[in-house]
């Protein structure tokens, strides 16, 4: 939990401030905006909590290749999605997805964080492992915004 929180505040606070104008210019990343970042981080706690309960129960998610074409795919798909969502909405999101996740995860078992277990290596590739590569290219957008 202080991983998650810790690295969670990281990435808030790359984009604390900025403008709606500045949180919805693209080429943030590609043709991403902070916007579509937040949307993009928010879906993938959507997908842990999704698919964390199959997990402690011992069974496997469907694999993105089979379901999506992959985890680009994936990702493509759902930030079109989200993309028309206002701003407002995307942040309200952010905020109820975050807040169930981390009560998801007070109430899981001691025992999925004291060795590498299924639940935790999906909690890290889609939380608190993910969140530092987007903080690093919102960083890397507003340096050269300056």
């Amino acid at each position: 939990m202080k991983r998650l929180e810790q690295r969670w505040d990281e990435l808030i606070e790359t984009y604390a401030g900025l403008s709606d104008t500045e949180m919805t210019a693209p080429g943030v990343t590609g043709g991403w905006s902070v916007k579509d970042i937040v949307a993009h981080v928010t879906t993938w706690e959507e997908e842990s909590l999704k698919h964390l309960p199959h997990i402690l129960a011992g069974t496997r998610p469907p694999r993105y290749s089979v379901a999506y074409g992959g985890i680009d795919a994936f990702n493509a798909l759902t930030t079109e999605r989200k993309r028309s969502l206002p701003l407002a909405e995307v942040l309200l999101q952010r905020d109820e997805t975050h807040r169930r996740l981390v009560a998801f995860i007070v109430a899981m078992p001691e025992g999925e964080f004291v060795r590498e277990t299924r639940a935790r290596r999906r909690l890290r590739l889609d939380a608190y492992g993910h969140y530092p590569r987007h903080a690093a290219a919102i960083r890397s957008w507003r340096r050269r915004h300056r």
